[in-house]
């Protein structure tokens, strides 16, 4: 059965559309939604077969995974991180936004996404779609890019043609208008200092 396609407004996200979502990640489901970069896929972060279904997507075994996942906000980001007093000041003043922030993991975080690893990566982003849902849903969930086979266009930016390669792998795509094709900066800050591990969308001056 293809999945279902919603289309969801990112300046006025209709309430419904979004419980829509939330109910298909409930269940255990798969969902490509927008961010404020390129389209993410995710899923409950507590669900691990779909957590082991969207690394079978992206050809990983789950214990290799390199997921990160979306929050509310920063209050919601210290239940499954330690922020030290800089990162949590300069966290303040970047997100939300096209941010990845590598962070010291507390125990909160689900075995599969924490593996042997001692940090997570944690996203805010710009976008109220995916924030809503997280909100809803009342824990975050697992974000990872929609990468493209072309050797031109990195990520997909067509919600109609995303659908279109993953419907019968997913089981909702939500159409939030055109992604972008630049992924978001990858900043690891669990030691007190700053180090930029991607340069992406997001400014890096502020941690210079």
């Amino acid at each position: 059965m293809p999945a279902e396609f919603i289309k969801i407004y990112p300046q006025n996200p209709d309430e419904r559309r979004i419980l829509q979502v939330v109910n298909c990640l409930r269940d255990g489901g798969l969902v490509i939604y927008p961010t404020d970069t390129v389209y993410g896929l995710g899923c409950d972060i507590y669900n691990a077969r779909a957590v082991e279904r969207i690394a079978r997507i992206k050809g990983i075994k789950p214990q290799k995974n390199d997921f990160s996942f979306i929050c509310y906000d920063l209050s919601h980001i210290s239940d499954f991180a330690r922020v030290e007093n800089a990162a949590f000041k300069i966290m303040k003043r970047v997100l939300p936004g096209p941010y990845t922030f590598i962070l010291e993991a507390t125990s909160n975080v689900p075995k599969l996404l924490n593996t042997n690893k001692k940090t997570v990566g944690i996203r805010v982003p710009d976008n109220l779609i995916p924030r809503l849902i997280v909100k809803q849903l009342g824990n975050p969930i697992v974000t990872t890019s929609i990468k493209d086979d072309d050797e031109v266009i990195e990520y997909s930016t067509d919600p109609e043609l995303i659908y279109e390669k993953f419907q019968h792998q997913v089981d909702m795509v939500v159409d939030g208008g055109y992604g972008g094709n630049v992924a978001s900066t990858i900043v690891k800050a669990d030691s007190g200092n700053f180090e930029i591990v991607r340069e992406g969308l997001g400014d890096v001056s502020v941690f210079l």
